[in-house]
């Protein structure tokens, strides 16, 4: 991993960077596939979400899978797009561009998902690496707690940390902003996990 600085960046670079990422991100994979598997508007099943989760709730593992992937791949596509023509530093913000679009896309209302996979994606773009941390943490918690929400909250805090420690601080910081972000789209979950009355992995209803 390079070091990133944003501050380097020209304001057509940031501009480009920017709108770019957001339109790749807004993409609502998790609403056009299952309107295209005839399960009718994401939203309004489960939690009215767009993302994986909510997709898994219509019964459909293979699209709830999909759906990840290319939720997360879209942030990636940002990142690594804007890095390829105008250089690393582009690629931070067209991965935070990325996960802005998804969780305010301008298609939907501004109403869109949590963000954990195009977090993911955004590393994997801008730091490759971090994604492994991201797992590591994942799994972890995952096994103590069961937790799938409390395990995606616990490594999105664990990044900015570990990239400042490695001294890649403009990443740190923008991954800083991304996990408060995170957190406040989770504040349904944090108060369900605070009441105990979240559910856990594996279980049903």
């Amino acid at each position: 991993m390079t070091d990133l600085s944003i501050f380097d960046i020209s304001l057509t670079a940031l501009l480009v960077s920017a709108i770019g990422g957001y339109l790749l991100g807004s993409i609502p994979f998790g609403l056009v596939l299952t309107r295209m598997a005839g399960l009718g508007d994401l939203r309004s099943i489960g939690s009215g979400n767009i993302g994986a989760t909510n997709v898994l709730r219509t019964g459909n593992k293979k699209l709830a899978a999909a759906t990840l992937l290319l939720d997360a791949l879209k942030a990636t596509a940002g990142a690594l797009i804007a890095q390829w023509i105008f250089g690393g530093d582009a690629g931070l913000i067209g991965g935070f561009a990325a996960f802005i679009g998804h969780l305010f896309p301008v298609w939907l209302g501004f109403k869109g998902g949590k963000g954990v996979a195009t977090y993911i994606g955004t590393l994997l773009g801008v730091a490759p690496l971090m994604v492994l941390v991201f797992a590591a943490c994942w799994l972890s918690v995952a096994f103590l707690s069961r937790y799938s929400s409390l395990s995606a909250l616990v490594a999105t805090l664990v990044i900015p940390v570990v990239l400042w420690i490695l001294g890649i601080q403009d990443a740190a910081i923008v991954t800083a902003v991304m996990t408060v972000i995170t957190w406040i789209k989770h504040k349904t979950n944090i108060q369900r996990l605070m009441a105990g009355t979240e559910s856990k992995i594996g279980q049903k209803g």
